[in-house]
This record gives C-alpha cells, sequence and structure tokens, in this order.
C-alpha cells in the first residue's frame, strides 16, 4: 500500500492582519535564506471565511468600477499535516544574490573595499556560491531592484547597468564592491570583471538611467506584464516606501435611512403613496398595519422619505464616514443591540456636570461599548503611499496596481473592539474659525499644503480644512493622555475624525482579531472624559521640543514638514498605526495656545 507523502511545512508565517496591511500580493518578504514576493489572489489557496460588509463591498466596486466584489479572510493553513496544502503562494524575488565570501577589493588609488561576487539564480550551485576552490560558500538576496510609481518591479540589469549599454551579453562575473558601512550609495560599486569597468550605484538614482519599465507584475505570475511608460527608479528592497498597502475601512453600524426605507416599504404601496401633506402620514399611522411597520420613525422621517419617492430621486450615496457620524450623533439614547453578538452598540452618556469651558464646546458623548471594524486591501502601492480623504473614501492621486488579473474577491479582516465618541458644537466651531488668528493660521497651514502638492504633483488634493486639522491634532493629545489609564498601549487605540456638513467628531477606538480590543478601558475613559481633556490640552501646551516646535512654519522649504504647524515626535506624532492620516494635517496651535501662537487655540480659559 502506498504511503501518502508528508506535507512539507510552510515556508513562513504571518498574522492576518499582517497579510492586509504589510505582506499582501506585491510585498517581499524575507525569509531565512532567501527573499519573495507575496502572490497575487489567484495564487490563495484554500478555505476562506466569507466577511459580510454590503457598505463596503459597495465603496470598493464604485472604486474598482466593478459590478459585485465578495470580502474574505486570508487563508489559514490547516495544522493538520495530512491535509492538503493551503496558504500564499510566493516567487523568488530578486533573482539575484550575494556570495557571502570574505574579499578585500583595492582600487589603484589605494581605496580599499569589501567585495562580494553578484550572482544570477541560474549560476547557483547547491543554493549557494561555487568558489575557485570547490567550497561552497551560502548566498543572501541583493538589497536593490527597480520598481515604478505604478508598482510594476524587476530586477536591474546588472550587465548593462555596469558596462553603460543596453542587451549586453551576461558573460563573466560581477562583484558588488561597499565601502563604509554600505549604506552610502556613492560608495557602493558594481565591478565588471570582464571589461574592468566599475559604476558607483548611486548613478541608478539619476532618472531615466535604469531604463523605462517594461510593466513587469512578477506577483501575478512570472510572465504577466502591461503597458508602462514610467522610468524605472532604484529600490531598497527592505525600505519603508517599497510597499504601502492601499486599504479602506468601515465600522459596521446599523444603518438608520436603510431601516426606514425598509419600513416604509412595507406600507407604501397600500397607504402611502398618495399622501399630499404631513397630515395624510399622521392620518394613515392611525391603522394598525402602518402603525406597526413605522414604530419607532418620526413622522418627518416618514413624510421625507415619501417625498423623496415621489420625486423619483434616489437616495444619494453617502460618504463612510458620513454614514458613521450620523448613526453616533441619532437621537435615541442608545443605537444598536447589546447582545453579545451584536455587531454596534453604543449609549450617550448625559452631558450633566461637565464643567462651562466644555459645555460651550463638546454636544455629545457616546460611550461605544461594542463595535466591528471590517478592513479591506483593494490594491497597494510603491515609493508614495495612498491615504483615505477625511470623507474616510480613497484618494486615486497615485494610481494602485492589481492584487489579481481579474478581482471578484479581496483579502479582508475584522475586528472587534469598543471606543468613545466625542461630538463638538457646530456653533462653537464657527465662532472658533471668525477669529482673525485662526484664519491667519489657516493661511500659514494651507501655504504649506500648496507646496506639498505642488511637490507631489497631486493637483486633485483638497485642503482638509482647519477644523479637521484641529480635531486630528486633539485626537492624538488624547490618544497620548488616555493610554496611561485606560489598559491599552497607545499604539492600540485608533482614531477616526469627522468633519462636515454632518458634524465635527473624534471617535477613539481599539480593535483587534480576538477579544482584547473589548476590555471596556474606553468606555470608562468616556465615563470621566472631562478629566482626560484637562490633561490632554495640558500636554499640548508644551513641548519639550519649544519654541523650535512652536515656532515651525509649514511652508518652510529646508524642513520639508508641510503638513505639519506645531507638532513634532515629541508632543502629537503617535504611531501611525493610530492615525489615519500617517501622522499628517497636525498643529496643537489650533487646539491650546503655545509659545509661539497665542489667539489661535480652539480651546481657551477654562483648565488653561
Amino acid at each position: 500500500m502506498r504511503k501518502k507523502r508528508k506535507r512539507v511545512p510552510p515556508s513562513g508565517e504571518m498574522r492576518l492582519s499582517q497579510v492586509i496591511t504589510t505582506f499582501g500580493p506585491g510585498s517581499m518578504v524575507d525569509l531565512p535564506d532567501k527573499s519573495v514576493l507575496i502572490g497575487g489572489l489567484e495564487h490563495w489557496f484554500g478555505e476562506r471565511r466569507r466577511i459580510y460588509e454590503e457598505r463596503l463591498e459597495s465603496r470598493i466596486c464604485d472604486i474598482l468600477k466593478l459590478d459585485h466584489v465578495a470580502l474574505y479572510e486570508p487563508p489559514v493553513d490547516d495544522p493538520d499535516p495530512m491535509a492538503p496544502r493551503t496558504g500564499i503562494t510566493s516567487f523568488l524575488f530578486p533573482t539575484w544574490f550575494l556570495g557571502q565570501v570574505d574579499e578585500i577589493y583595492e582600487t589603484p588609488g589605494g581605496n580599499t573595499y569589501r567585495t562580494r561576487p553578484l550572482i544570477p539564480w541560474n549560476r547557483l550551485v547547491k543554493g549557494g556560491y561555487m568558489k575557485d576552490d570547490r567550497k561552497i560558500v551560502p548566498v543572501v538576496p541583493v538589497r536593490f531592484v527597480q520598481a515604478c510609481v505604478h508598482g510594476h518591479i524587476s530586477d536591474i540589469n546588472w550587465f548593462d547597468f555596469v558596462r553603460g549599454e543596453k542587451n549586453s551579453k551576461a558573460t563573466g562575473q560581477l562583484w558588488l564592491d561597499e565601502g563604509g558601512a554600505g549604506n552610502d550609495f556613492s560608495e557602493i560599486f558594481v565591478r565588471d570583471e570582464v571589461t574592468g569597468k566599475r559604476r558607483p550605484l548611486s548613478e541608478a538614482m539619476v532618472p531615466k538611467v535604469l531604463g523605462l519599465c517594461r510593466g513587469r507584475q512578477p506577483w501575478l505570475g512570472p510572465a504577466v506584464y502591461e503597458p508602462c511608460d514610467q522610468p524605472n527608479r532604484l529600490l531598497t528592497r527592505s525600505a519603508s516606501n517599497a510597499y504601502f498597502s492601499q486599504t479602506l475601512g468601515v465600522i459596521a453600524i446599523p444603518d438608520r435611512d436603510a431601516a426606514l426605507r425598509e419600513a416604509v416599504d412595507k406600507v407604501y404601496e397600500d397607504y402611502l403613496q398618495y399622501a399630499d401633506s404631513m397630515a395624510d402620514i399622521t392620518k394613515e399611522r392611525k391603522k394598525q398595519k402602518v402603525a406597526v411597520a413605522l414604530e419607532g420613525f418620526s413622522n418627518d422621517a416618514v413624510w421625507a422619505d415619501v417625498q423623496r419617492r415621489k420625486s423619483g430621486i434616489t437616495s444619494v450615496p453617502k460618504s463612510i464616514k458620513q454614514a458613521e457620524i450620523e448613526t453616533l450623533l441619532s437621537q435615541p439614547d442608545s443605537v444598536g443591540q447589546d447582545t453579545p453578538e451584536g455587531d454596534f452598540y453604543a449609549k450617550t452618556r448625559s452631558l450633566e456636570g461637565l464643567p462651562e469651558w466644555l459645555n460651550g464646546r463638546l454636544d455629545r458623548i457616546v460611550l461605544v461599548h461594542r463595535l466591528r471594524e471590517v478592513i479591506a486591501q483593494v490594491g497597494f502601492t510603491r515609493f508614495e503611499a495612498i491615504m483615505p480623504d477625511i470623507d474616510g473614501e480613497l484618494s486615486l492621486d497615485v494610481q494602485p496596481a492589481p492584487l489579481a488579473r481579474e478581482v471578484s474577491w479581496l483579502p479582508a479582516i475584522e475586528n472587534r473592539g469598543e471606543g468613545v465618541f466625542l461630538s463638538f458644537k457646530d456653533s462653537a466651531i464657527k465662532n472658533w474659525l471668525k477669529k482673525p488668528a485662526v484664519k491667519a493660521r489657516g493661511r500659514e497651514l494651507a501655504l504649506g499644503f500648496d507646496d506639498w502638492r505642488s511637490r507631489r504633483k497631486a493637483k486633485d488634493a483638497a485642503f482638509p480644512g482647519l477644523p479637521y486639522y484641529m480635531l486630528h491634532s486633539l485626537s492624538h493629545l488624547l490618544i497620548t493622555a488616555v493610554a496611561l489609564e485606560c489598559g491599552y498601549s497607545a499604539s492600540s487605540i485608533r482614531e477616526r475624525i469627522y468633519t462636515g456638513e454632518s458634524g465635527h467628531g473624534i471617535l477613539l477606538y481599539t480593535g483587534s482579531p480576538g477579544s482584547e480590543g473589548t476590555l471596556g478601558g474606553l468606555v470608562e475613559i468616556g465615563r470621566n472624559i472631562e478629566y482626560h481633556l484637562a490633561q490632554a490640552l495640558e500636554l499640548g501646551r508644551l513641548c519639550s521640543n519649544d519654541p523650535v516646535c512652536a515656532q515651525h512654519e509649514p511652508a518652510n522649504l529646508h524642513e520639508e514638514r508641510f503638513l505639519h504647524g506645531a507638532a513634532c515626535h515629541g508632543c502629537l506624532l503617535v504611531a501611525e498605526t493610530s492615525c489615519e492620516r500617517r501622522n499628517e494635517f497636525l498643529d496643537r496651535a489650533l487646539v491650546v495656545p503655545t509659545v509661539s501662537v497665542q489667539d489661535a487655540a480652539f480651546f481657551t480659559g477654562g483648565p488653561l
């Protein structure tokens, strides 16, 4: 009887959240003896758990121009050694290696360099480099590859580069000479043993030296190309700009409009389609069937929906954040169901007892006992990151690279957690914006934003507005303040900033795939939020880098911190896992008085 062959263990393992945010399709991962490129979605095998989130799926279809898309968790490896192989396929990349030899190269001028042979994969012998004495030594992947802003990536043609010509014969031995610590590109040289030519790697950073991109997409398959007219750029394989996952996330909340539409649907044809006024709605609701169907909805809301139907106007899709803040600001004292299996449950905290300095600014405090966040990856970029706009939608200033040849599903994860939501009075925001000092500060921040937009060539990018700067900065101060007492680390607390016609607010929440995000610490923080807000404002008054931090000018061309006002690592910058905008659009001078700007703060008096 033939025995079943034992399954080979996987080459590496990672968490589900890492697959979505860090090591998705097209990313490079270091394994013990090689580097690999994570394969596209066609190369993911095994059982996948379906994740349902209609609002997120709808927005993704709009962005990617798809008719339908499904969300699934990445496949999980089966611990059974006899089970079929599951997981994610990866491809060897780069295919050039450096032999781990200890040799020295001395130039005619007397300079010495550590030198190692540069070897393509098809010249390896038993997975290593064979020296002249027939001894085989280990190899490591070369650190440098070439890519373009559209995400395409390929090996550098090292023979063409060192010889300064195209389509040169791949004959002879190449060497990589490294001086110093090996981090200065001007001190790294590629040397050709046949021609004797030697060229510094720093020249590969000159535009068009590496030639035009061929549009290679090796994560989708070994021979997948698409037309591309972008120049290749030198990319260090382990650099932070080698891969930016493009993700989109929503908080799963009950949509009151959807519930209203469903309720009206039940009685519209028989009772409501002939209603011509609010009085008709009131009259029809006296009938038992109508009363039962419309229970919980006001006459105003029902009449508005009837008017929309009569006018033939279809409902305008709400942005991701608009739907969320409207739910958080809805009239009932509680939203959602307080059940263990419920996705969302929030309860309004009374504003009684708040100090005077908050009464004029805070509009609503919502304790979010339970929430569910769904995050999906829709693409990725290299060199430049794509961040969601302030309304939660994806900005498409940079063309994303695809995750599959034909997208029918996308990888996603769901996190469960808790949080606290603070809503600020629209009248307080408007009165603050009228101050001359605030307007002057806004002009300074807008100048920095214009310089950033010009350098990045993001002509469609829009200035987020001073309310966003202020709320975002306050959120970071509050994260730092509450992390000391809520039981969560600062890096595990996340933010969502809401500004616009629907309202102004901050949601601090935490979420994880397990139960760690539901310990109740943030809800308790919300019960005493006035104390923590006072602590946060005190943190923002003085930075350890003042007066330099407070005097920073956003349009300063030498510092190149165009999206920062008074903000640095000593005061406002937090872990990027917490911030929704990669630590940009920050200025504590809009929150509290600083040593440089006294009159532009939203919070004056009170605890200050």
